[in-house]
């Protein structure tokens, strides 16, 4: 697991992640991955693609352009990380990233790996057919690939 470097959060962000309290529905549809400096990243509990969904540790945050000036770029670093990890993973032919919020109103970044052979290739995932849930040891190593991957990426870019 990723811990989160609390030495380099201000006081003040401290204090929000500390307040932090993750959506009900995102808690019900997703597997916690991690908590990575600025976000807790989830994996959304459906098999059928490799998808996983950021949350930054801001209460009450609702869009994109409310991210505070000085945490966005950690949140965008961490989206790109996981982006590039999913594909790394998963040599997807496209990775879609998206905030909606239309039906959870806390801001949260879907990364998914698309595939020309998934089953909603070429459109959106949401709504189409039946999700399925992962089995316990599908879920864990995804969630471990994940976990490596990430690693990776701090190893690499240390060098």
């Amino acid at each position: 697991m990723v811990e989160p470097d609390l030495g380099r959060r201000t006081s003040d962000a401290l204090v929000e992640a500390m307040s932090f309290h993750l959506h009900p529905q995102l808690a019900a549809d997703c597997h916690l991955i991690t908590r990575l400096d600025a976000c807790d990243l989830l994996l959304m509990n459906d098999s059928r693609y490799p998808w996983c969904i950021l949350v930054p540790r801001i209460e009450h945050l609702r869009d994109l352009h409310d991210i505070p000036r000085g945490r966005r770029e950690a949140v965008m670093d961490e989206v790109d990380a996981v982006a590039r990890a999913l594909q790394q993973i998963h040599h997807a032919d496209k990775i879609n990233v998206a905030a909606l919020g239309n039906q959870v109103p806390q801001l949260h970044v879907h990364v998914i790996a698309r595939h020309t052979t998934d089953e909603a290739w070429p459109g959106p995932v949401w709504g189409v057919g039946t999700p399925r849930a992962y089995e316990q040891e599908p879920a864990g190593r995804e969630l471990r690939a994940i976990e490596r991957a990430l690693a990776e990426q701090r190893k690499d870019s240390a060098l």
